[in-house]
């Protein structure tokens, strides 16, 4: 019989050589699984109001080859039951999101007419998504699209096309200026089907207003919902529509920082229109990290022309998206604006500028002198979770 003899440095040696391999094969493994595994779909809600730079932030987004993005898909809600309260529609809006985000389109039967083709869906060529393959047939899906083009030639297709091309998205984008209240959003932060985070968009009131005086027409409506006027339409003279979106802007910020439920950690971010406009890509690129996507060169080069454009400010299509100079459509309100109604403005959302930043201006020559910041560094939230 042949007999075998291991002295104990050999075997200790095989025994710390079996180890090392099976680290090694395990590592493999692991790493393998990780890349084969996808990752779990994220679900972006944009929450803004109108005027604010939203359609810009928005396309920031659209834009990228992982997205699929609607623009304020809740403005059917709205036009179809206008005689209610922004309060009211909150559970409409609601539902009608989390349908959307989980790429459930039979939700908008309620507030559409058939037939129905993509085009009955507002402002569906702002969607990237909806004017590239396979909703469309005309653009590659890594394009950069143009909204007036794919009008044109997309409009037609399906309805049923939205839902089949938003379940092949790793990331669903909606950008919606109709909720005024977060804590109406608690149930789909805590709804498991559900991967949602929240980009607060806010902008300096005063541009707001400046900008709304030049989109008028398009707002009546809205603005009598944000009133509860039953129906009426109203033009905010009195700037009480810019005051309840204020207020807006101060509950979910406060409510979002200041003692938030531990579901809302790692979910919201505040996001100021002038530092994006300042400093786009350093802005975009945190935006994109908190929405676990990466800036291609093709976006960055694209970011940079659709900042650094000549177009002028006094633009009045409420939706359109152009090359204009940011930084300066930002302070163009200093110029055009009375100081009168600077004044009106600075009161009534006295509480969210200096929450959010923005330093009043106490004579029309502070008004006009470009070389005064009146927009603070924007400091770094100290969030509180209960």
């Amino acid at each position: 019989m042949v007999r075998f003899r291991f002295n104990g440095s050999l075997a200790t040696g095989l025994l710390l050589l079996q180890t090392v391999f099976l680290l090694v094969l395990y590592s493999r493994q692991n790493i393998s699984l990780q890349r084969a595994e996808p990752s779990e779909k994220v679900h972006l809600l944009i929450l803004s109001s109108w005027r604010s730079g939203s359609s810009f932030v928005g396309q920031i987004f659209s834009q990228h080859p992982d997205v699929f993005y609607l623009m304020e898909p809740a403005w059917h809600v709205w036009v179809s039951m206008f005689q209610n309260s922004a309060k009211v529609l909150h559970m409409a809006v609601r539902d009608l999101v989390r349908s959307v985000f989980l790429c459930d389109m039979s939700v908008f039967e309620a507030y559409m007419p058939k037939p129905r083709n993509v085009s009955s869906l507002f402002q569906w060529a702002t969607s990237r998504a909806l004017c590239t393959e396979p909703a469309c047939k005309f653009f590659s899906r890594d394009q950069i699209t143009n909204e007036l083009a794919c009008k044109t030639v997309c409009g037609k297709y399906p309805f049923d096309n939205i839902r089949q091309v938003c379940g092949m998205y790793s990331h669903v984008v909606i950008k919606e200026v109709r909720f005024f209240d977060l804590k109406v959003l608690y149930p789909l932060l805590t709804d498991p089907s559900l991967n949602l985070k929240i980009i607060h968009l806010v902008r300096d009131p005063r541009a707001v207003a400046k900008s709304r005086e030049s989109a008028k027409k398009s707002l009546i409506r809205d603005n009598g919902i944000v009133l509860s006027t039953n129906g009426s339409k109203i033009d905010d003279s009195k700037y009480e529509v810019i005051q309840e979106i204020c207020r807006s802007h101060v509950q979910i910020y406060e409510t979002a920082t200041y003692k938030a439920p531990s579901f809302l950690k790692d979910r919201y971010m505040l996001v100021r229109y002038e530092d994006v406009v300042r400093d786009p890509l350093k802005e975009i690129k945190q935006m994109y990290e908190f929405a676990h996507l990466r800036l291609t060169n093709k976006l960055e080069k694209w970011i940079h022309n659709i900042t650094h454009g000549k177009s002028p400010s006094n633009q009045k299509e409420a939706f359109v998206i152009t090359s204009r100079n940011a930084a300066n459509v930002s302070q163009a309100w200093r110029n055009i604006l009375s100081f009168e109604k600077v004044k009106k403005i600075q009161n009534v959302c006295k509480g969210a500028m200096n929450m959010l930043g923005y330093l009043p201006v106490d004579s029309m020559a502070e008004q006009e002198d470009l070389s005064v910041n009146v927009v603070l560094p924007r400091k770094t939230s100290q969030f509180s979770w209960l």
